[in-house]
């Protein structure tokens, strides 16, 4: 069994997007739909929902019972129902893929963006999901030469002349039923022949993500870093590429774009690819740790001192965030949840060591969101010998309120790696042209840290 079909909610919960159930009895749907909701319902906070929920058994012919794997998308909620004995994690990644898709073809996705293309949706999701629930082209590459982008199908239609009584045999009739479709005449499944480009370049981003929990005597309880490397191939014809790294021994894990020549990697550890048109992800990996550093301990580049008392109705709390690296945090955020029962906060931001409040600037500002019961402390730049003091008191309709016991905390570090990974050249053969090489690093950060 594969995956039974996918549905789009709105932020309401209601169906926008739906495909043919065709196997299973008309109320299937509407039973995962109902089954999302109310648990949605139930949940002080929308993220705490289990990815997976299980559906069970009781209509028509529907007699096995199903998981509903679920993920958001802006203000959207993409399912995919699997039923039988099928990896919900194929399930998920075909949600990944549909939802890169939307984006690349609409850009911003929204209610009203499916709304005002649903003949481009429907068509893409005939595209990408068979009849059995197996998943067929998910490439945007190759899906823009089989469903044509809305802005260009529009200046299509808009050139096609009148239709006129022609026969078959008449000179009027086409004959675009006897040429072969673009779509399939290319001999790599990625890339479509005759690609042609004034300016030959290729960009690569090399994008990490330190995810780590610290416990609250502030000791890493496990931290690693995952990265990605993403491509932006503008180049003519052909073009067959030689990527080498470095430093390739800071790889491990790593899963690569179907381009990439497993064996060459295997053996010289360099990436041999004809590249898309466009972007895509060329591979992802994780960071391996040098043998001499201990396991699951990339270094955290910032400290926390939270120091929260909670008491009748509400509590108090003092946090002192601190830089522990020499380059520049940029887009810091720090949240807590303050309990299902919060009412509201009021604090103060002092640099460490002042008593002098502010409301906003340099050090950020705070905000209390009373759907998400969430207090959140926003800090635009935080220089490397910055420190700064978030005081105040929060409210709560519960005589003993209960706080989240963690800080989650989100931050970027821009032209930074945390595993230093180096290209170290990029070679084009099978063409004649010079191309121009880019490469820029990104780094981010997701950290729990315990109180």
């Amino acid at each position: 069994m594969a995956i039974d079909g996918l549905i789009i909610l709105d932020a309401s919960g209601r169906p926008v997007i739906q495909s043919g159930y065709t196997s299973f009895p008309p109320a299937y749907p509407l039973l995962l739909i109902d089954t999302l909701n109310n648990e949605l319902s139930k949940a002080s906070r929308t993220d705490s929902v289990d990815p997976v929920i299980y559906v069970p058994p009781g209509i028509g012919d529907f007699s096995g019972g199903s998981a509903c794997c679920h993920v958001e998308m802006g203000e959207l909620r993409l399912i995919a129902s699997v039923s039988g004995d099928a990896d919900p994690l194929i399930a998920f990644a075909f949600l990944q893929a549909f939802s890169e898709i939307l984006h690349d073809y609409f850009g911003t996705v929204s209610t009203a963006t499916l709304k005002d293309n649903f003949d481009v949706v429907y068509q893409l999701l005939e595209e990408t999901l068979d009849s059995s629930g197996y998943p067929l082209t998910t490439s945007p590459n190759a899906l823009r030469d089989i469903v044509l982008p809305p802005s260009l199908l529009s200046k299509l239609l808009a050139s096609l002349p009148a239709p006129t009584s022609s026969g078959p045999n008449r000179p009027g009739a086409s004959g675009a039923s006897n040429a072969p479709s673009g779509a399939f005449a290319s001999p790599i499944p990625w890339r479509k022949l005759g690609v042609r480009h004034n300016h030959n370049e290729i960009l690569f981003d090399v994008a990490e993500e330190l995810r780590a929990i610290v416990g609250r005597n502030g000791t890493t309880l496990t931290s690693n870093a995952y990265g990605k490397i993403e491509a932006n191939a503008k180049l003519t014809g052909m073009p067959d590429l030689l990527l080498s790294f470095s430093n390739p021994n800071v790889l491990t894990e790593c899963a690569f774009h179907p381009c990439v020549r497993l064996q060459r990697w295997m053996r010289e550890k360099t990436l041999s690819f004809v590249p898309p048109d466009g972007k895509f992800v060329l591979m992802e990996y994780q960071y391996a740790l040098p043998h001499a550093a201990l396991a699951g301990n990339v270094p955290v580049p910032l400290a926390l001192k939270p120091n929260i008392t909670v008491g009748e109705f509400g509590g108090n709390f003092t946090v002192t965030f601190s830089s522990k690296t020499n380059r520049i945090m940029e887009n810091v955020r720090i949240e807590l949840y303050l309990g299902e029962s919060a009412t509201g906060a009021q604090c103060t931001i002092s640099s460490a060591g002042s008593g002098v409040g502010s409301v906003g600037g340099i050090e950020g500002s705070w905000t209390f969101e009373p759907q998400r019961r969430l207090l959140r402390w926003e800090i635009p730049i935080m220089h490397s010998s910055g420190s700064w003091v978030l005081r105040g008191s929060w409210t709560s309709k519960a005589k003993i309120p209960r706080p989240a016991h963690a800080f989650q905390i989100h931050f970027e570090v821009p032209s930074y790696s945390f595993s230093s990974l180096k290209v170290d050249q990029v070679r084009l053969s099978g063409e004649t042209y010079k191309i121009y090489k880019g490469v820029r690093a990104a780094g981010s950060g997701s950290i729990e840290w315990r109180w």
